[in-house]
């Protein structure tokens, strides 16, 4: 007999449901009835998944019936692993598209160039993806699915755990792996034994009528319930981290500080649960950024070293500390991290008046546009300048910036290399009104010139000029000048941010691992041994095996148990054969069995 053939031959295990004494029953052939028609009790609970119904060809349902079956289909393992993969496929949006939550800038510079696109991506929610209708309801109803899905599983589970395996079936003969051998030994005496092996092998084992009765592989389902648990702890761990999050940047410059305040900061976002006054007491001086950068080979003008070097405090008062910050180790305070994000360079301009008098002097920070750290930005001189007439006015540069200049004549002015092996710094100037009085918020790194004229030579050539550190651009008509100091400083961006999710989120993952490592390489099955005295008065024993999910290891499994028990329940000497009983000459296979001495245990084939 095969495998093939349980199916059908386990029927007569329950005379109950029977399919040739119960017409009414054969009709359903779904899975479960036909598990419940095979085995009866000796096969039910092997598993705490809910079953699956369906209403085609079914009777009509009413509100509440419809509710019911809705309800059912929402909390089943199936609609669960739908919505779990539509939830991974509703967030490929978010790392393909800049959002709002992660970098305004980007979103703005991307709707700028894509402005067919931008309204569309607009109503769909795209550049907050994240917080958008149509992900928070597929989020939501996998949290409810899981839910009502492992709740109910969680109970049935305990209940399996307080009761006993169940009795074992009438034909055992008719399970996927069975032997049986007439023994020397009295019944008792072969069940007692029998009792005790299952217990060693850490069997739940108990004696039923004539037979024991032993399950094993419990942490199967254990394994099910953890991992869908450990799900449910992960959704929890990113609502938490969306609601009670902060996350705000800081771009510092060397020798310059930062206070965990929310007016410090370059930017602030934070979770629509989270209060700015628990925002961490600390802060922390930006001493020393040190970055060098491959020189040869094909990873050239790849960091190598790219650290800041930092004093921190953890309170007013506090004694200060040392700390390095690099990439993926940042500096952790309090609950708060530190992270470094960026890296540039401030070079420093002196500009005078038409009278010699300096009117401003600093580093300015110019933002990268390349990985070879070519830079841009603006220099606004507001208060302070007076024209050669005296008049109060306002001057503004265009910046562009190379660490590494190519020299005149070779292309292009950008970066060849990230450090500042021949720095050059090209100024446009500008002189009127900067537009900071009107209230209106600006870009520190943008020049409106939509007020303002550019200086012109003496030539009518509109000014612009590239210049080396030392060098000094003067600016036509005794309008001063524009020096740009030896000294170039570096800066540094920070992202100081709050997870408390974080946590829970690595618990949840470890969890769901352990749990599909569980479900995965356990197998849940039961084992039943029964013996009974013979018609010729020698004890016939048989052992049986049934698992979730057939499986070539509960015959290797069985055969072992068979082998070991035969050393205390031994083989009869053979006999003249005895007709057996009227009952087992109708429900036995003539061919039947097998002994763990001489026959191989029967699993696939009988």
């Amino acid at each position: 007999m095969s495998k093939t053939d349980i199916t059908t031959a386990a029927a007569d295990t329950d005379p109950e449901t029977d399919p040739e004494t119960d017409p009414e029953t054969d009709t359903e052939n779904t899975p479960e009835a036909r598990e419940a028609k095979e085995l009866g009790a000796a096969g039910s609970q092997l598993s705490t998944a809910p079953r699956e119904e369906s209403v085609i060809g079914g009777p009509s349902l009413g509100p509440l019936g419809w509710i019911r079956w809705f309800w059912r289909q929402l909390t089943s393992m199936r609609v669960a692993l739908i919505l779990l993969f539509l939830l991974s496929l509703a967030a490929i949006p978010g790392s393909l598209i800049p959002q709002n939550s992660v970098d305004e800038l980007k979103v703005q510079t991307f709707q700028d160039k894509h402005e067919t696109v931008t309204p569309i991506y607009d109503k769909l929610q795209l550049f907050d993806v994240y917080s958008s209708v149509w992900f928070s309801a597929i989020y939501l109803l996998l949290f409810i699915s899981l839910i009502g899905c492992i709740v109910p599983r969680t109970w049935q589970f305990v209940g399996q755990l307080r009761g006993r395996p169940p009795g074992a079936p009438k034909r055992l003969d008719r399970l996927p792996a069975y032997t049986t051998w007439r023994t020397t030994a009295e019944p008792e005496e072969a069940r007692e034994a029998a009792l005790a092996l299952l217990k060693r092998r850490r069997f739940r084992a108990h004696t039923v009528g004539d037979a024991v009765a032993a399950e094993k592989g419990y942490l199967r389902e254990a394994g099910n319930l953890l991992f869908h648990i450990a799900l449910i702890v992960m959704l929890v761990a990113f609502a938490t981290g969306q609601l009670f999050k902060s996350e705000g940047g800081k771009l510092i410059l060397e020798g310059d500080g930062f206070s965990n305040t929310l007016t410090q900061y370059d930017d602030f976002k934070s979770g629509s649960m989270y209060d700015t006054d628990d925002l961490e007491p600390f802060s922390f001086t930006l001493d020393k950024f040190i970055g060098t950068f491959e020189r040869n080979g094909p990873q050239v003008g790849t960091a190598r070293e790219f650290e800041a070097h930092v004093s921190y405090t953890t309170d007013a008062g506090a004694t200060e500390r040392k700390s390095v910050i690099e990439v993926n180790e940042p500096l952790e305070v309090n609950g708060s991290k530190v992270y470094l994000i960026g890296h540039g360079y401030a070079p420093v301009l002196t500009v005078r008046d038409g009278k010699g008098k300096v009117v401003f002097k600093g580093a300015t920070p110019l933002l990268p546009i390349d990985n070879n750290i070519t830079s841009t930005g603006a220099i606004k001189v507001m208060d302070g300048y007076r024209d050669k007439n005296g008049k109060k006015q306002q001057l503004g540069f265009n910046a562009f910036f190379v660490p590494t200049f190519a020299g005149k004549g070779n292309g292009n002015m950008f970066s060849q290399f990230p450090e500042l092996d021949y720095p050059v710094l090209a100024l446009t100037a500008y002189q009127g009104s900067l537009g900071v009085d009107s209230g209106l918020p600006q870009n520190v790194y943008q020049l409106d010139t939509s007020k303002m004229k550019q200086f012109k030579d003496a030539d009518g050539n509109k000014l612009a000029q590239r210049l080396l550190p030392g060098e000094t651009m003067k600016l036509p008509g005794g309008a001063g000048s524009v020096t740009f100091e030896k000294d170039i400083k570096e800066w540094a961006t920070f992202q100081v941010s709050q997870q408390p999710g974080n946590g829970l989120a690595l618990t949840g993952a470890i969890g769901a691992v352990l749990g599909l490592v569980g479900s995965l390489f356990i197998q849940r099955r039961r084992i039943w041994v029964r013996t009974v005295r013979g018609a010729d008065g020698v004890t016939v024993l048989e052992m049986a095996g049934l698992g979730r999910s057939e499986s070539a290891k509960l015959p290797e499994e069985l055969g072992d148990l068979a082998l070991t028990l035969n050393a205390e329940a031994p083989t009869a000497p053979a006999a003249t054969p005895v007709p057996a009983p009227e009952e087992a000459q109708e429900t036995t296979p003539a061919t039947t069995p097998a002994t763990p001495t001489g026959e191989p245990v029967e699993g696939a084939e009988k």
